[in-house]
C-alpha cells in the first residue's frame, strides 16, 4: 500500500476544517500523511489544526501564495507516491481515498483520477464528474448543476479532474511538473491534465470516490476573485496546452468567448474586472506561448466539447472551486 499524501489548502477557512479534517482521518486507506497548506489565515486556523490535530502537518505561509502555488508548497513537502489535492471545503467519504488510490495502482499508465463531487447543501445534486474542455477555452465540471440519478456510475476515461477532489501520481508530476503558478487559481488543474495527457497519462473517473463540497465555499460563486481568475486563465491554458492545429482552428472561437462574455459580466456588475482580465490575458499572451512543449501523444480532440453540450450562463464555464486560497 503506497503512501498517499493528501494536501489541504486553507485560507480563512477554519470553519470548515474540522468537517473535513474529521473525514480524512477517518479514511479507510491507512497510509497517508495529511498536509495542511495555510496561505496566512487571519481567522485562527493554524492554531485550532494545531491544537486539534496532532497527525497533520502544517506549512503556515506567511501570505495568501493563490491555489496553484500552495498546492506546489505541499506537494514538494509531500512523502507519498500518490498525492491528492482536496478543497478545505469538502468532506470525503471514508472509502474516497482507497477507491481513488485502488484505481491508480490497477493501471501504470493512470496518472490522475477524478472523483464524485457532490453538492454538501443536497447530495442528491452533481458538482464535478471530472473536467470538459471546449473549442473556446472554456471548461466545466462533468455534470455540474445535474441532479444524481445513476448516469455517473461507471469508471470510465475523462480528460481530467477537478483539483478539488483529484489524485495524482507523483512520478508523473516529476515528469511533466507541478501546478503552474501563473495561474494561481482556476484553471491550474486544466492546464496540468493538459500537460500529464500531452505526456502520455490517463485519468479515470471513480465514481465511488465520494466527496461532499460548499460550491464556491471561500472564493464565492460570481465573485471578482472568480471572474478575474476564471477569464484571464480561460485564455491562458488554451494558449499554451492546445496541441497546434487544435489551436489555430480554435482561435476565431477563442476570441468569440472573450469578446461574447464580456457585456454578460459588464451587467453583472463586473466590468472593470472582466476587462482587467481580458487585458492581462492578451498581455500575458507570448509568456504562455513560450511555455508550450512537443506532445508525445495527442488525443485531446476525443474530449473536445460544445456549447450545445450544455446550457448554463457564462459562469459556469468556469470550473468552480471551492475552498480556493
Amino acid at each position: 500500500m503506497p503512501l498517499a499524501s493528501v494536501i489541504v489548502v486553507n485560507y480563512n477557512g477554519k470553519q470548515y476544517l474540522k468537517r473535513c479534517l474529521d473525514a480524512l482521518l477517518d479514511q479507510t486507506y491507512r497510509n497517508v500523511e495529511v498536509i495542511l497548506v495555510d496561505n496566512g489565515s487571519g481567522d485562527g486556523s493554524v492554531d485550532f489544526v494545531r491544537s486539534n490535530y496532532h497527525t497533520v502537518q502544517i506549512i503556515d505561509n506567511v501570505k495568501n501564495l493563490g491555489f496553484a502555488p500552495a498546492n506546489n508548497v505541499g506537494i514538494r513537502a509531500a512523502r507519498g507516491e500518490l498525492i491528492a489535492t482536496l478543497n478545505n471545503d469538502t468532506m470525503a467519504a471514508p472509502g474516497w481515498l482507497e477507491a481513488l488510490a485502488g484505481e491508480m495502482i490497477s493501471n501504470e499508465r493512470v496518472g490522475m483520477c477524478a472523483s464524485k463531487m457532490l453538492r454538501m447543501d443536497d447530495p442528491t445534486i452533481i458538482d464535478s464528474t471530472g473536467i470538459c474542455i471546449s473549442r473556446s477555452g472554456a471548461c466545466w465540471d462533468r455534470g455540474m448543476f445535474e441532479k444524481d440519478e445513476g448516469q455517473y456510475e461507471a469508471v470510465v476515461e475523462v480528460f481530467g479532474p477537478c483539483a478539488g477532489a483529484a489524485l495524482y501520481r507523483k512520478s508523473m508530476l516529476d515528469e511533466i511538473g507541478l501546478f503552474d503558478e501563473d495561474f494561481f487559481s482556476y484553471m491550474e488543474d486544466t492546464d496540468l491534465a493538459f500537460r500529464g495527457r500531452l505526456a502520455g497519462w490517463k485519468c479515470r473517473y471513480v465514481p465511488n470516490a465520494i466527496v461532499r463540497h460548499v460550491h464556491g465555499g471561500t472564493a464565492g460563486y460570481v465573485s471578482d476573485y472568480t471572474v478575474y481568475y476564471g477569464n484571464r486563465n480561460i485564455v491562458w491554458y488554451a494558449l499554451k496546452d492546445f496541441p497546434p492545429g487544435l489551436l489555430v482552428t480554435s482561435l476565431p472561437f477563442i476570441a468569440g468567448r472573450s469578446m461574447g462574455v464580456i457585456p454578460y459580466y459588464v451587467l453583472k456588475g463586473h466590468g472593470k474586472t472582466i476587462l482587467r482580465a481580458k487585458w492581462d490575458a492578451l498581455t500575458g499572451a507570448p509568456k504562455m506561448l513560450r511555455k508550450r512543449r512537443k506532445a508525445k501523444k495527442n488525443d485531446i480532440n476525443k474530449f473536445i466539447r460544445t456549447w450545445a453540450d450544455i446550457k448554463k450562463p457564462p459562469e459556469a464555464y468556469v470550473k468552480a472551486e471551492g475552498g480556493l486560497s
